[in-house]
């Protein structure tokens, strides 16, 4: 299990932990990726989902669970993640693009049509993508969200970018 041998959990491990969306439910657009795996007293998501797509229920250290059904990609819940675990990934952005929309508490803060090199869970350089958009409001609590066009093929790999 790359989590206990490396510290990072792999897509094939979130599949097992019945935390990746289906690859139906990609097709429809954008949807919430959960890659927590820490059973912790947490449950920031659950509230804010405005759909409540995200359900954690008691007791309050199971993990998130989504409705795939229900989530329509807002995003809310990214930056209400302490863990910073929630992603949102758009396999239909374009023909050849998806984008992955992720926290960052990075400064300086990337700019909307920046080229960027996107990183793996591992922090490895994985493509390079454009900068979307970056969303910073009071209600995100200093927790930027950035949005980055990336080739499809990266879309289930990409999980931030490298820092400037």
């Amino acid at each position: 299990m790359a989590l206990e041998e490396c510290g990072y959990i792999t897509r094939e491990e979130l599949e097992q932990f019945g935390l990746f969306p289906s690859e139906e439910r990609f097709k429809q657009g954008p949807v919430a990726v959960i890659e927590c795996i820490q059973e912790i007293p947490c449950n920031p998501c659950e509230a804010a989902c405005p759909r409540n797509a995200i359900q954690i229920g008691a007791p309050i250290t199971t993990l998130p669970m989504l409705n795939e059904k229900l989530c329509t990609g807002c995003g809310i819940c990214i930056a209400k993640c302490p863990g910073l675990a929630i992603f949102t990934v758009d396999k239909t952005y374009s023909g050849d693009e998806a984008t992955v929309s992720f926290p960052y508490e990075y400064v300086p803060l990337p700019v909307k049509d920046e080229i960027v090199e996107a990183v793996n869970r591992v922090g490895e350089v994985v493509c390079k993508g454009r900068i979307i958009k970056v969303l910073n409001p009071k209600a995100y609590d200093r927790t930027p969200v950035v949005t980055v066009a990336i080739e499809k093929e990266f879309a289930d790999e990409v999980r931030s970018m490298k820092r400037k």
